[in-house]
């Protein structure tokens, strides 16, 4: 009975001493995370200021991408896989991510943005989070434990550029399976991203956490059925950024089989784009979110501009994120929205900036979490609704390569008949 107890503690013992080392592990790729998250963010406001000054820079865009496309091939290797390594590390198809990411992906990215690229920057925040864990797996034993660690490089590498620490945790935790949350990892995830937030707070990252001023919709049939719209809005506008980000990925190697000329041509089309339009839908375009959330005027036509600006440059092999320009869509979409459903437009343009961002990762807790961490807990019963209605609508889409479930309404393919061999 002794040799029985004695066994179960030292089981128990082995089991806490795991969670324990995971948990210190975790908390060193926070602050590596957030010290990265840091230097990554001030260098894209940097850059993103000097193109400001200097607009006609942006004529140097195809020059800039034919440059990122030359440094990825002849030293990037299988760096220009992006989140695929992600996802791939994470199912245990690969060891790490690779070191030398993290100055391509920061370079190529603070080019991109100096010249006028639309894209965002959380993808490189999460690449360059990732490929920092693999510093730290090695002192894992275990594929189990060297995944959690990949996950809370997630939550870490978002958590630290949006400051936004429990949607990071639960972004992390949703992202890798459509519909599926490995909770296994929460321990791991909180703590690095908890840890993250706070060095990158302070090396002095700020967000933009806007004041919607009181207002609020009336809990009216008619407000329900405007809200309602309004996700199912978010959930096509996500799904129309996923398909046609997609659509051009495949599409523009067969009519452009030559990387460079691809690149280029891209890159001259959003520049003279950008330079017809004052600049309006180039780099992070913060101006539009700005706008919408602060009551500002904007075009009926902003958040399609923005939507299909950001698909060419990602889609040609400019670096970047997918994440600040679905933030942009979806604030300038509800703040269009928002006179025609008789909703405040501060509100709308809130709830859009999450619901667009949910339907666009095919998450459903994560956004309705950013929005309560960036314009206050007293909206959570309308996130909740304009989240949940987008990530019905838009189809189980999804910007990141997610693992599904096998669908349980699709009957199973009929076995071929075999003929009887005498």
């Amino acid at each position: 009975m002794k040799k029985r107890s004695a066994e179960r503690l030292l089981v128990q013992f082995r089991r806490w001493r795991r969670i324990l080392v995971l948990a210190v592990l975790a908390a060193g790729l926070g602050v590596l995370a957030g010290a990265l998250d840091a230097l990554f963010g001030h260098g894209i406001l940097a850059v993103t200021g000097v193109r400001e000054q200097f607009p006609l820079l942006m004529l140097l865009l195809p020059a800039a991408g034919v440059l990122i496309c030359f440094v990825y091939t002849r030293w990037g290797g299988e760096c220009g896989k992006g989140m695929a390594l992600v996802f791939d590390t994470v199912a245990g198809k690969r060891q790490s991510v690779p070191k030398r990411l993290i100055p391509l992906a920061i370079g190529a990215t603070w080019v991109t943005h100096l010249f006028g690229g639309s894209v965002g920057r959380e993808g490189v925040a999460v690449q360059i989070s990732a490929a920092a864990a693999g510093l730290l797996t090695p002192r894992l034993r275990t594929e189990r434990a060297r995944r959690h660690l990949m996950i809370a490089a997630v939550a870490a590498g978002f958590s630290g550029l949006f400051r936004t620490p429990v949607a990071a945790v639960f972004f992390a935790l949703e992202l890798f399976h459509a519909g599926v949350m490995e909770y296994d990892a929460l321990l791991p995830a909180i703590v690095a991203s908890l840890v993250a937030t706070g060095v990158s707070g302070a090396l002095g990252v700020t967000v933009e956490r806007a004041d919607l001023g009181g207002v609020s919709a009336p809990p009216t049939i008619e407000t329900l059925i405007s809200l309602a719209v309004l996700g199912a809005a978010c959930g096509l506008a996500g799904w129309l950024f996923v398909t046609l980000l997609h659509g051009l990925k495949a599409r523009l190697p067969r009519w452009l089989p030559n990387p460079y000329l691809r690149i280029a041509l891209a890159g001259a089309a959003v520049a003279l784009f950008g330079l017809a339009t004052a600049g309006r839908y180039n780099g992070l375009s913060e101006a539009l979110p700005h706008a919408a959330l602060t009551g500002g005027q904007l075009l009926p036509w902003d958040w399609l501009a923005k939507l299909c600006v950001t698909a060419l440059c990602l889609a040609a092999g400019f670096p970047g994120g997918e994440v600040a320009p679905l933030f942009t869509i979806g604030a300038a979409l509800g703040a269009v929205l928002a006179a025609p459903l008789g909703l405040p437009p501060t509100l709308a343009a809130a709830l859009s900036y999450a619901a667009v961002f949910g339907a666009g990762t095919n998450t459903l807790i994560a956004p309705i979490l950013v929005g309560l961490e960036l314009f206050g807990g007293e909206h959570f019963g309308t996130f909740f609704l304009a989240c949940a209605v987008a990530y019905v609508c838009n189809g189980g889409h999804s910007i990141y390569p997610q693992t599904r479930l096998p669908d349980p309404w699709r009957k199973p393919a009929a076995k071929p008949k075999t003929e009887d061999v005498p």
